[in-house]
């Protein structure tokens, strides 16, 4: 019911950024949260940030300051914003979509930071 697409992974230096974006087939308007989630080679999956359709965020306290989660509602589209990447943010990201009681992931795209 809902793809998700999520692009603009790669290599960076530590202390560069990247900018994640994930386009949703459906109006954003209908998801009642979004977020984006990241792991790494044997660890499990924990969430980075949400952003609810108020626009209400939060994320995990390894990034806050860091990283910021927003929206562009006339691309369906949500972003992750990561300025001064660290080694330790080396994952694979996802995105995640909360909609009428099911949860809907991308495919996942990898971020990787070089020391």
């Amino acid at each position: 019911q809902v793809q998700l697409v999520e692009s603009g992974g790669g290599l960076v230096q530590a202390g560069g950024s990247l900018r994640l974006s994930c386009a949703a087939s459906v109006s954003i308007f209908s998801i009642n949260y979004m977020g984006w989630y990241r792991q790494a080679p044997g660890k499990q999956r924990d969430v980075v940030a949400v952003i609810t359709r108020g626009g209400s965020t939060n994320y995990a306290d390894s990034v806050k300051g860091r990283f910021t989660i927003s929206t562009e509602k006339a691309r369906n589209t949500v972003y992750l914003q990561m300025n001064g990447l660290k080694p330790e943010d080396t994952a694979v990201y996802y995105c995640n979509a909360y909609r009428e009681y099911q949860n809907y992931w991308g495919q996942g795209t990898q971020v990787t930071v070089s020391s």
